[in-house]
């Protein structure tokens, strides 16, 4: 298949935010680019989303805190914010 260049102008910055994005998935802007413009063609639409999971250590150690919490039978159960917060300035 006989290949073609395109020139996109956008914002320096963002360039350089998009390019450390492609390479941190293990891609480069001009495999991001064309898996965009195959699926587009291919969907008749805007279709996908990458992302890349940011959660840092301590928003995961937060998840799996409030997972095990959850999944606590001896948890305190409280009936309203009121009731929570009068807990609250009693111990202190």
């Amino acid at each position: 298949m006989a290949q073609t260049n395109i020139n996109i102008r956008m914002d320096e910055n963002l360039k350089k935010q998009f390019e450390l994005f492609c390479n941190e998935l293990g891609l480069t802007m001009t495999t991001a680019f064309n898996i965009f413009a195959k699926t587009v063609v291919r969907q008749q639409k805007i279709p996908f989303e990458l992302s890349l999971n940011t959660n840092n250590i301590e928003t995961l150690e937060a998840i799996e805190e409030v997972k095990q919490l959850k999944n606590n039978p001896n948890k305190k159960v409280y009936s309203s914010f009121g009731e929570l917060l009068k807990e609250v300035e009693e111990d202190v």
